[in-house]
């Protein structure tokens, strides 16, 4: 019988980030001996040290390390799900953290419970550590208990890294898209049957990743995946909504994080 869940975690370069990602899964996976999982390091040929630091910890956790050139993040995380033997599969990339130490004795219980998809809250962090709150508090997009696939045409109202689903019906990633985690996510919710909200937050997610870094592009190509779902008059109109809604969330709270 193979694991229950799946763990991907993509790396590039990430030797400053990945120490403090797989202490996190091994903190919390010491208070839950009983959930059987596997952690896959998906790596782009990193000429750092963060492959000595993958290799540190496969006398610690159940790790595989695949290092190879690739075709950016999404390409690399394809390569996750095609490794991936769990019933579940969780992206964690570097520099992410498990929500504290507590997540996996909480977890391995829902699993069980056969939901096609489970998702929370995630708590932002920045790269000095400071937290900055739920991410339902901090960004426009508040998170309800209850979601189908139609509750993201105004946008991505899961964080990624809160996301579990079933590894059989997840599907493939764009690889030129820098919003293909929403493309992913309502894809996957259209798959489901069983959507489960989880009340304590499965990851610290940490702010600055390539759709930060490329903010315009990420603007256009979400564009194209809310389009492409929600069609185009629905799509323009959610957009007049969003700017509203995001000009007043700044007037509420004088910034987004």
């Amino acid at each position: 019988m193979g694991p229950l869940l799946t763990i991907i975690t993509i790396t590039y370069n990430a030797g400053r980030l990945l120490q403090n990602t797989l202490e996190s899964v091994e903190k919390a996976a010491s208070k839950a001996p009983g959930l059987v999982f596997e952690h896959l390091i998906v790596d782009g040929a990193s000429a750092d040290h963060t492959l000595e630091i993958a290799e540190s910890f496969t006398g610690r956790l159940p790790l595989r390390i695949r290092s190879e050139p690739d075709k950016g993040l999404y390409d690399a995380m394809n390569k996750g799900l095609q490794q991936a033997s769990g019933s579940y599969v969780w992206f964690l990339n570097a520099g992410d953290e498990v929500g504290d130490d507590q997540v996996f004795a909480k977890l391995g219980p829902a699993l069980r419970s056969d939901a096609d998809i489970y998702y929370s809250d995630a708590v932002f962090f920045t790269s000095d550590g400071t937290i900055l709150g739920l991410r339902s508090q901090v960004t426009p997009h508040e998170l309800p208990s209850e979601i189908s696939w139609r509750d993201m045409a105004m946008g991505m109202k899961i964080c990624h890294q809160a996301f579990i689903v079933k590894r059989s019906l997840a599907p493939v990633f764009e690889t030129d898209n820098l919003s293909a985690d929403l493309d992913w996510e309502i894809v996957a919710m259209k798959n489901a049957g069983s959507i489960r909200f989880l009340d304590f937050a499965l990851c610290r997610y940490l702010l600055g990743g390539v759709s930060t870094q490329k903010h315009r592009k990420s603007l256009t190509d979400r564009w194209r995946v809310l389009q492409r779902h929600f069609g185009f008059f629905t799509t323009v109109l959610n957009h007049i909504r969003m700017t509203i809604r995001g000009g007043a969330f700044l007037l509420r709270k004088g910034k987004y994080w």
